[in-house]
């Protein structure tokens, strides 16, 4: 009852504050989250407006070409004459490239053209190497990024080249290519607007997923798996490196670009999390103070209630020496006082009843002694009176001398507990009468590794195991053997040794039947559960009320090798002990 109400507070009180607190935070975080997804794609849209205008007028950058008719004719030429005629026309050239599309606030690196014929003129505002080569993609309408070609800037700035086409519009010809080489700084100035940059990830990529730009220069040229882009535009959830992260982006209507924004979770809750940190302190202090709480009204309602259980359990053990002191008017204070009336009430109905139980089981266990005897006397009379049948004088006289020894042996009640050998010597006189009846088709053996004559034993034990095993042995047999040895065995309690009588016959055996319902005798009440249809039963049962669990009989059958009967026993071996169980005989049931 105690942990009942102990669990029983703490789910409403501490469960219900903690959905809640859950509940706000998780709502909060998605609302966030939502906030963010929302806002950060109509951010990333102005960007690439901004974007897609600077590409425009950099797109735009070989119409200039044409306001010169005399860098047209450069470009419409096919030879020249002399050495000195070319460098001329390249001096123009390039101080016209130079003066043309070089300004304060220029973003581009250089500015290349090629005619036809192979000739390059080229400006730039640092020095460069490569374009040893005429490129592969000369006359075409693209945008080549930095890895794809060889050409390099000093101090290795990132760049992507505008190829355009120039067209002749007099002769409707191709004469040449205008490489413009961009730096990537300019995409950074547009995209610096963009709050959380310095923890965010942002790059642009082309529709194959290659990186164009991205604020880590490592990152340019790298491919992106697009498969991890549900969408191009708005926001959603992905995880990088078991992080959970929010993805913007936004696709360029015009270059086909894709610019993604991505940021760890964490940061869009942080201010959410130190407020969720101090109410998880707070709500830790209030679940402490709750269970505190819990716990002593638990105690003050269960307190009372659990000394009523351990006193029912001591009178369970038969102790009614207990008082349960309760001075509460409540519901508490009246149990205590029906409990106390329902204990003193159970004394009288002890004290009442006391002597009439002490009788009555002394009675069941003075019957349970005396059906042993009329297997022995109906048996013994029986060999005797054979005996005198056949006149055999010496025969009768041996064996009414040992008839003699045994009704003195087991009529002397006054002793339960007799020496050792006093019933080995019993038993002895009754195989010799007994051999007496079948002549050779009984053979017996006693045997012993102790001595007898020092250990004591409860009396009359062996005689209704013996009679069992001549009245079924003989029956089927024309010859049996009875062994009979006594030895030492490991205890049942620690650091003991206790006594086996080991009763061993030559028999059929016992059937499965016959077995089966002895062993669950065995098993049994020793009183309630006796039969008297099988002595061992009764001689097991005297030997368990006497000395307790454990001890008694053991009955086991090997296929055509007969039977064998165990008896175990503690060891008595003083008359101190004898005097105690003598007393347990007696008063075994008075409780």
């Amino acid at each position: 009852m105690r942990s009942k109400l102990i669990i029983t507070y703490i789910l409403l009180t501490v469960v219900p504050i903690s959905l809640l607190g859950y509940i706000s935070y998780s709502q909060y975080t998605r609302s966030v989250e939502a906030q963010v997804g929302e806002y950060v794609p109509k951010i990333l849209d102005q960007a690439n407006e901004n974007i897609d205008k600077q590409m425009e007028e950099l797109t735009y950058a070989p119409e200039l070409l044409y306001n010169s008719s005399e860098v047209i004719s450069i470009l419409r030429k096919n030879d020249y004459p002399t050495r000195s005629e070319f460098l001329n026309d390249r001096f123009i050239m390039n101080s016209y490239l130079s003066s043309t599309y070089f300004t304060e606030k220029n973003t581009l690196l250089g500015v290349f053209v090629w005619t036809t014929k192979q000739r390059l003129f080229s400006s730039t505002t640092v020095s460069y190497t490569g374009f040893d080569k005429e490129p592969d993609w000369l006359g075409q309408d693209t945008i080549i990024l930095q890895d794809e070609t060889d050409l390099r800037f000093k101090g290795k700035p990132p760049f992507f080249l505008i190829v355009k086409p120039i067209l002749d519009v007099e002769n409707r010809r191709n004469i040449g290519t205008i490489m413009t080489a961009v730096k990537l700084s300019f995409m950074e100035k547009v995209l610096l607007d963009i709050k959380g940059q310095d923890r965010a990830e942002l790059w642009i990529m082309n529709k194959k997923g290659k990186v164009i730009y991205h604020t880590d220069p490592k990152q340019i040229g790298t491919v992106e798996d697009m498969t991890q882009f549900p969408l191009t535009n708005g926001s959603f959830r992905a995880y990088k490196n078991g992080e959970r992260m929010l993805v913007s982006v936004s696709e360029s209507e015009r270059m086909d670009w894709i610019t993604v924004h991505s940021i760890p979770f964490k940061y869009l809750t942080e201010q959410a999390d130190v407020i969720r940190d101090y109410v998880i302190w707070i709500f830790v202090a209030f679940v402490l103070a709750s269970i505190i709480l819990s716990v002593y009204m638990a105690l003050t309602v269960s307190r009372p209630i659990y000394k009523l259980s351990r006193l029912m359990r001591t009178i369970e053990k038969g102790d009614f020496q207990v008082d349960l002191n309760i001075d509460s008017r409540d519901e508490m204070g009246i149990l205590a006082r029906s409990f106390n009336s329902m204990v003193a009430r159970i004394k009288e109905l002890l004290q009442l009843n006391y002597h009439i139980e002490i009788r009555q089981k002394q009675a069941e266990l003075y019957a349970l002694q005396s059906q042993i005897n009329p297997h022995f006397m109906y048996n013994t009379l029986e060999t005797i009176s054979m005996a005198v049948e056949e006149d055999e004088k010496e025969t009768v006289v041996e064996m009414v001398t040992l008839l003699g020894r045994m009704l003195r042996f087991s009529l002397s009640n006054k002793d339960r507990i007799v020496a050792m050998n006093k019933e080995v010597e019993h038993i002895n006189n009754y195989l010799s009468i007994q051999k007496y009846r079948f002549e050779q088709r009984l053979h017996f053996t006693i045997e012993s590794d102790i001595e007898l004559q020092q250990y004591y034993s409860p009396k009359f034990i062996l005689q209704p195991i013996i009679e069992n095993s001549i009245k079924y042995g003989l029956e089927t047999r024309k010859m049996l053997s009875i062994n009979i040895r006594i030895n030492k065995i490991k205890g049942i309690r620690p650091n003991t040794e206790d006594i086996a009588i080991s009763v061993k016959d030559s028999g059929t055996g016992i059937d499965d039947a016959t077995l089966q319902k002895i062993h669950h005798l065995l098993r049994s009440d020793p009183i309630v559960k006796r039969d008297s249809g099988f002595g061992l039963i009764n001689v097991h049962a005297r030997i368990m009320m006497l000395f307790g669990p454990g001890y008694g009989l053991t009955v086991e059958r090997a296929l055509k090798e007969g039977t064998e009967v165990v008896i175990r026993i503690p060891i008595i071996n003083d008359l101190l002990t004898v005097e105690k169980y003598e007393r347990i005989e007696d008063e075994s049931y008075r409780g």
